[in-house]
């Protein structure tokens, strides 16, 4: 073999240990044998004598912990001074729950067979057949228009029907009594309830939510589990939770509720208990609660526990008609009718072992939240969201048949052609981000991060479509009334995106706040090495060496990666998948590989600046969130069946997905404070510049079609959706949207015979089809037919109207609860 040869051997493998990421003990043989076979064939006969030294020199210190220790205390040094000091709160944060495929993204080089492989999400027989039947039937009681606009409350006989059939306790094991419900089937459950009434979805995810339940199975004692779990099962027990109040919202852990450990009487004895002062609000469930928890800070003044004094959030679990707690009012959430309202107490004493847990939980509160916070986040939310799209998607495509203008149904116009792709589009990814973190939940994973960008990008996804519902329904979707299926909802919209922690924190603080330091391999080890550097030196800087070379090593490979990947486009990227989702796949890999190296090189030039820098924080987010929505795409898309009339809409998804990425990444190197680093990132990551656009047109207007039809595609995104009667506003507008397909046929004839100028356009419809019987272009059945659709068409188009004297909803009492407006 020649020289040239041998360089060129050297060269590959090279290459190939670095986009691998082989370990450094892989590389010190390959270097080695690089070194040995240069020297064995006289290639580097007088540079041996110089380069064998070099590479003892560095190779030893660097395999020997001890010796490279030397070297790394003085990075260990610089690191520790521009590491931002970090709270109890924020690290009790950033450990909570599990990273599952977005540390995959993050990392810059997915495992497809981890994702692609995790079995299908299917719900089981029971859960089926209490879709089918017990929410169908408890939809059919349901009438939004009398819950919301007329008693402010659901029906007694749905809120029987709900403690009846266990609706509250869907996350609650059957040996407590409850369901057992997958995470799936709770999410599928909240969503098509919401299909039908916000109001009531909102009332029964809040028990199987973040709340008393929830946290009393992973952190309640056997006696609190006996006695509350089957008491919350079969309804007896109406739970709420108390966390939010007038100081503290999205920074939930500065909380100024507190309580004091001391000795009172309870039940005639004198015992060990907290006495608590707390003052909260926008608490769902609270005006009908028997039992609430509550968040605050614990204190310990007199050391009744032990040497501390400042003990942490703390969680209690609290009946409502306790002494001193004052409940009932309620609050009016943009004209939903799910009950909500303050809790307040002062100096209410409660016994120790009210915490849930008891007293060996005192202290932990925040780090129970954030463990149990994907719940809200990754399942009730965004079935909230999807329930938005598939109601959208269901009656805005019927409405754009039927309802025509200048002669022509309003669906064929091209700008509300963009409109209904745009629903399509974020409805399928809606479905598709659902579907997969809900069922990742259910795998008995956490992701803490995945649900953060499932509830932030869903929430957003909702707005999005229905307001585009709402522009194509125009003054239909505006009046309010009886017949009115898009006005409740779009009016909820704003309570999903503030709840759960508001949007604009998730997107700029929480998603790759979070997620840097939970992804990458070793930024939190690195970070736990500072912190322990305090107590134990010598033992924190084993920490940092050992992470800090493995680090440099994931850098080095995360340069080569993303080199290769960003010069071939992704193309040599290597996939075992060969379908029309391979392309998207090496897409993804690439840009995940472009995120590995830009988070790392924000890391390392930025520092603790990062976290102050919000603006670049969300855009790196973005980036990460976008790819873990496409991945969900790719898996909901194959897990489905890869059907034909599906392909449209997930690669309308797709596409839009990647060019958001590229947007992002785009405006992050645009605002990078160090100009000369943008630079660097946008000719490294897209040498040949943009690569993604926004879907074609024509790939739009395909997914429209499948949308005005009745294709498998419409069925199957919108199963969940509850459609009712003909009396109900969705039945109406979808049995008239039936008997459009079902007379296409005489329709088409009478329109062609228009066209033809046999009939007059000009004239009415009723007109028209008499003229069509005179000249025998139709026969008496076949205008009874559209004498039929006509009449339910004319119906569903429809607005409700209200004599001039009508009362604009119920009386309702407003009350001001402003401690410090009363007290100036």
């Amino acid at each position: 073999m020649g020289g040239f040869s041998q360089v060129c051997l050297g060269l590959v493998l090279i290459w190939g240990f670095a986009f691998f990421r082989v370990p450094l003990y892989g590389w010190t043989v390959l270097v080695g044998a690089l070194l040995y076979g240069l020297t064995y064939y006289h290639l580097i006969e007088k540079s041996a004598w110089v380069l064998w030294p070099i590479f003892v020199l560095v190779v030893i210190p660097l395999n020997l912990p001890f010796l490279r220790r030397k070297l790394t205390q003085y990075v260990f040094t610089w690191f520790r001074g521009v590491l931002p000091p970090m709270s109890e709160t924020e690290r009790e944060a950033i450990e909570a729950g599990d990273v599952w495929w977005e540390k995959e993204i993050f990392q810059g080089k997915p495992h497809w067979q981890q994702l692609l492989k995790m079995p299908k999400p299917a719900l089981s027989k029971d859960e089926k057949d209490f879709i089918d039947f017990q929410v169908e039937k408890l939809c059919s009681m349901l009438d939004d228009w009398h819950i919301v606009h007329e008693n402010s409350d659901l029906p007694l006989e749905a809120w029987e029907f709900l403690k009846k059939e266990k609706f509250f306790g869907m996350i609650i094991p059957k040996e407590y009594g409850g369901l057992e419900f997958s995470p799936l089937a709770n999410s599928t459950v909240i969503m098509k309830i919401s299909t039908r009434s916000v109001s009531a979805a909102v009332t029964v995810m809040v028990p199987n939510s973040l709340g008393p339940a929830e946290l009393l199975l992973h952190y309640g004692t056997e006696k609190q589990k006996k006695y509350y779990l089957p008491r919350l099962a079969n309804g007896k027990e109406i739970p709420c939770f108390a966390l939010t109040g007038p100081e503290a919202g999205s920074d939930a852990g500065a909380i100024p509720d507190k309580g004091i450990i001391c000795k009172g009487h309870f039940e005639g004895a004198e015992v060990l208990g907290i006495r608590l002062t707390f003052d909260k609000r926008y608490i769902t469930l609270a005006p009908i609660a028997t039992l609430f928890g509550l968040a605050f800070k614990l204190y310990d003044p007199d050391k009744l526990l032990g040497d501390k004094t400042e003990l942490g959030v703390t969680l209690c679990l609290i009946p409502t008609n306790h002494p001193g707690v004052e409940i009932g009012n309620r609050h009016f959430p943009l004209n939903m009718a799910f009950m909500n309202g303050p809790i307040r107490g002062t100096d209410v004493f409660v016994p120790l072992d009210w915490i849930i847990g008891g007293a060996k939980m005192a202290g932990r509160g925040w780090q129970m939240l954030m463990e149990c916070l994907a719940a809200g986040r990754g399942i009730s939310l965004p079935a909230l969201s999807t329930a938005t799209g598939i109601l959208a998607y269901k009656t805005t495509g019927a409405y754009a048949a039927v309802r025509r203008q200048f002669s022509l149904p309003i669906g064929q116009f091209e700008g509300v052609d963009e409109a209904l792709a745009r629903i399509a589009g974020l409805t399928y990814t809606m479905q598709a981000l659902r579907t997969l973190t809900a069922h990742a939940i259910g795998q008995g994973i956490k992701p803490a991060v995945a649900t953060a960008i499932a509830k932030y990008h869903m929430t957003e996804m909702s707005r999005k479509v229905m307001n585009d519902a709402m522009d194509i329904h125009g003054g239909r979707g505006v009046m309010l009334g009886p017949s009115n299926y898009l006005g409740r909802g779009y009016q909820g919209i704003p309570v999903s995106i503030t709840v759960e922690g508001a949007n604009i924190l998730t997107r700029s603080l929480i998603i790759f706040g979070q997620g840097a330091i939970r992804c990458h391999p070793y930024a939190k080890q690195e970070m736990m090495a500072a912190q322990l550097y305090e107590t134990d030196k010598k033992k924190a800087l084993k920490l940092f060496d050992k992470n800090f070379i493995k680090h440099v090593g994931y850098f080095i490979s995360t340069v080569v990666r993303c080199a290769t990947l960003s010069l071939s486009r992704g193309r040599v990227s290597m996939v075992w998948i060969n379908d029309e989702t391979q392309y998207y796949i090496k897409k993804i890999n690439w840009l995940s590989s472009a995120l590995a190296l830009t988070a790392d090189i924000a890391l390392l030039t930025l520092g603790g600046d990062l976290k102050r820098k919000e603006k670049l924080s969300a855009r790196l987010g973005d980036i990460l969130s976008q790819l873990y929505i496409a991945s969900t795409i790719i898996k909901y898309y194959r897990d489905q069946g890869r059907h034909y009339d599906d392909w449209p809409m997930a690669k309308w998804a797709l596409q839009t997905c990647l060019y958001k990425t590229q947007t992002a990444f785009y405006g992050l190197f645009e605002n990078y404070p160090q100009r000369a680093v943008g630079v660097f990132l946008k000719w490294f990551i897209f040498p040949f510049g943009s690569a993604f656009t926004l879907p074609k047109d024509n790939l739009g207007h395909e997914c429209v079609q499948y949308m005005l039809t009745l294709s498998g595609a419409r069925q199957r995104l919108t199963e969940s959706c509850f459609i009712g009667n003909e009396e109900s506003p969705v039945g109406l507008i979808e049995t008239t949207f039936n008997k459009l397909i079902a007379c296409g046929p005489v329709m088409s004839k009478l329109f062609q015979a228009i066209k033809r100028k046999e009939i007059n356009k000009n004239l009415s419809f009723e007109l028209q089809i008499q003229a069509a019987i005179v000249k025998k272009i139709l026969t008496h059945e076949e205008v009874e037919i559209l004498k039929e659709y006509e009449s339910y068409r004319l119906r569903a188009i429809a607005v409700d109207e209200f004599t001039p004297d009508y009362a604009l909803g119920s009386q309702i009492e407003c009350k001001i609860n402003n401690k410090a407006a009363q007290t100036g």
